[in-house]
């Protein structure tokens, strides 16, 4: 029959002498085996990469401060504020923070555009606030083309813009200090926030904007008033943590007690410093 059609009688001699896929044989098979090895070789390869970046994940620091703060030379955040040291890495504030004390919120996340030649570019925009309740407080802006990305972008500028916040009392300076010690204003574009201290009590007069400010810094009375556009959260935001940090502006009587003057941690420490070089 295969020999009145020569066409079906090529196709019978292919089909048998081609091999099965189960008893790979001959050079086609070997090839075949030899292609897959190398695919998992490369791809184990990546999965031990992969595993591999445990090891990353520890600190590594690349400023002084960073490699003081590690060494547990330097070993409290005040200590920074008080020589006025810049931060500029976020793990120094998670080393003095634990994850359960230092909290962070996402204020708010909004879509802004450019006009390019090519059409219009949308990036992402988000607003963080972070704080421990406690008189710390930071605000954190970051935009990015996705939101994930901006968000923990906004992050990392919230832990690197914390603060120390003041904290005073109204009246009798019986318990805890409750409010803020004096009246303060911020202003950022056509927003201006004013705190005005308030008795014990009286809770957080505010906007829901600056009551989430006022509640991570560890206010808890105090009256506030706004003028301007209060409607844009970013300014209004910036306003309120401006009037915020500015509690230490101010010399009231309890701080003129001379204290005395210490070395700079990069002076004291000068001879870790230069030992232990970044290599």
């Amino acid at each position: 029959f295969f020999s009145f059609f020569p066409c079906l009688n090529t196709l019978r001699k292919q089909l048998k002498t081609a091999p099965m896929a189960d008893q790979p044989t001959g050079e086609t098979g070997e090839r075949g085996r030899g292609r897959g090895r190398g695919r998992g070789g490369r791809g184990r390869g990546r999965g031990g990469r992969g595993r591999g970046d445990g090891e990353k994940n520890e600190w590594k620091p690349v400023t002084k401060l960073g490699r003081l703060v590690k060494e547990k030379k330097i070993t409290s955040i005040e200590e920074i504020y008080f020589h006025c040291l810049a931060v500029k890495e976020p793990e120094i504030i998670d080393f003095f923070f634990d994850k359960d004390v230092l909290k962070d919120e996402v204020l708010k996340v909004m879509p802004v555009q450019k006009q390019t030649t090519a059409g219009q570019r949308t990036r992402f925009k988000a607003f963080v606030v972070a704080g421990d309740h406690n008189g710390h407080l930071g605000l954190g802006v970051k935009c990015a083309k996705e939101v994930a990305i901006a968000i923990r972008g906004a992050i990392v500028n919230a832990k690197l813009s914390i603060m120390p916040v003041r904290r005073g009392y109204w009246g009798s300076t019986i318990e805890e200090p409750h409010t803020v010690p004096m009246k303060t204003t911020g202003r950022c574009g056509g927003s201006l926030v004013r705190l005005i201290p308030a008795p014990r009590g009286t809770g957080i007069v505010a906007a829901p904007t600056p009551k989430k400010l006022l509640t991570m810094a560890g206010i808890q009375d105090c009256y506030t008033a706004a003028r301007g556009q209060t409607a844009t959260l970013g300014n209004f935001a910036k306003a309120t943590f401006q009037a915020i940090t500015r509690t230490y502006t101010f010399l009231t009587p309890d701080l003129w007690p001379q204290q005395e003057l210490k070395k700079d941690p990069f002076r004291e420490h000068s001879d870790f410093l230069s030992k232990n070089k970044k290599n």
